[in-house]
């Protein structure tokens, strides 16, 4: 997530409630991503140390345990910044210009200077972020699939250029007898079902039996998991995507919550200004008084029952609305105690570690640390492909 400012509600049931149960799952890794702040916020970064300590605060808050996953930031491992200047070299300019939301972005934050390098390669730093971690998966929603998309594109460019090694077949065919008489067949027979009939069954099995195999070398597995995918040495992985469900968090005017738009909801906002926000809440236009009938699916008041109420509460909007056997009070008030629940257990838990920052500090640093040392195995192996490791 990008310091933007202290996180709110949509944040937290847009990605981060989900993130809480995925770091269980899987191996996570999840960081500040203070650099790309700059993509968009580089003229003011006055502000920009105390937001990457709220945001910390309020992912403890909600639930990341760093016993489960790593967190970190993303300007102390340095080779994010590395391995996006490498990849420049190599990825085409029309690539970052036809990402969506290149053009999007730039119209919407017209007063704000975007003709940077900065702004225009956020992607591919985005694919840095990645690769360096060799990502099975990325957690996203539908709208940010063009972006795991370029960083598979970016890997394969890569291992195209750097992964045809000399008697690259050769060792493939050395690498294949290491699997054994029976492994060795079914890989070659997986392989070409998948590279004639593009079977992604066939392309799972033959990775998981690569990876589960103790007989090869890390570099043969690589090698092998190159030459089932039609490339050279498989040096940096293609991810793939993990769709995620992300619910529609209205703001309070009815618009998508977000700070900008002044709309928000903050995640340790203080429980009375949250009640006296939703009081005031944007409802149905045809309920112009309380006798009128409305439609909830009209109201922004509706998708927040659809997150936080249950099924009986959700049967008692839809009659009670429709029929003007509530009001919108009413209906604010049912909502407004859960969510009010909600912010005053985040606010709790978020108290131990307002009181001692030395905490976040040394949770943070503890995670630069071991995401540097799974990044810089990374790009030693980027360096050799490159031939850039001089001894």
């Amino acid at each position: 997530m990008r310091p933007t400012g202290a996180l709110h509600l949509g944040n937290y049931h847009g990605a981060l409630k989900n993130w809480t149960e995925l770091q269980y799952q899987y191996e996570c890794y999840f960081f500040i991503a203070d650099i790309h702040a700059l993509t968009t916020g580089y003229e003011d970064t006055r502000q920009l140390e105390d937001n990457v300590w709220e945001v910390v605060i309020d992912w403890l808050a909600a639930g990341l345990n760093p016993a489960a996953a790593t967190m970190f930031i993303q300007s102390r491992v340095p080779e994010h910044s590395e391995l996006h200047l490498l990849l420049s070299m190599i990825t085409p300019l029309g690539w970052l210009e036809r990402v969506p939301t290149y053009k999007d972005q730039q119209e919407q934050l017209k007063d704000k200077d975007l003709a940077t390098y900065g702004f225009l390669g956020y992607p591919l730093l985005q694919a840095a972020d990645i690769l360096l971690y060799k990502a099975a998966y990325v957690p996203v929603g539908e709208d940010q699939v063009a972006h795991v998309e370029i960083t598979r594109e970016v890997a394969r460019r890569f291992n195209h250029v750097y992964g045809r090694e000399p008697d690259f077949e050769t060792k493939v065919e050395k690498a294949i007898k290491s699997l054994g008489s029976r492994n060795g067949t079914r890989y070659k027979e997986l392989r070409r079902v998948y590279q004639e009939e593009g079977n992604q069954e066939a392309i799972a099995t033959a990775r998981a039996m690569l990876e589960g195999n103790a007989r090869l070398t890390v570099a043969d597995r690589e090698r092998l998991l190159g030459y089932l995918e039609g490339t050279g040495r498989s040096i940096l992985v293609e991810p793939d995507v993990l769709l995620t469900a992300t619910p529609k968090v209205p703001g309070l005017d009815g618009r998508k919550m977000s700070k900008s738009y002044g709309n928000a909801i903050g995640l340790r906002e203080d429980p009375d200004s949250v009640a006296k926000k939703l009081k005031t809440m944007q409802t149905d236009p045809a309920r112009a008084r309380r006798t009128d009938p409305g439609d909830p699916d009209k109201c922004p008041v509706w998708d927040l029952h659809k997150i936080y109420s249950d099924a009986d509460t959700q049967a008692w909007v839809q009659q009670g609305c429709r029929t003007a056997g509530i009001g919108c009070l009413d209906c604010k008030k049912r909502v407004t105690d859960v969510i009010v629940a909600e912010i005053t257990a985040i606010r709790a838990r978020a108290k131990e570690f307002e009181e001692n920052r030395d905490l976040v500090r040394g949770i943070i640093a503890e995670g630069n640390e071991k995401a540097r040392d799974v990044a810089r195995q990374t790009l030693e192996e980027v360096h050799t492909a490159m031939g850039m490791n001089y001894r």
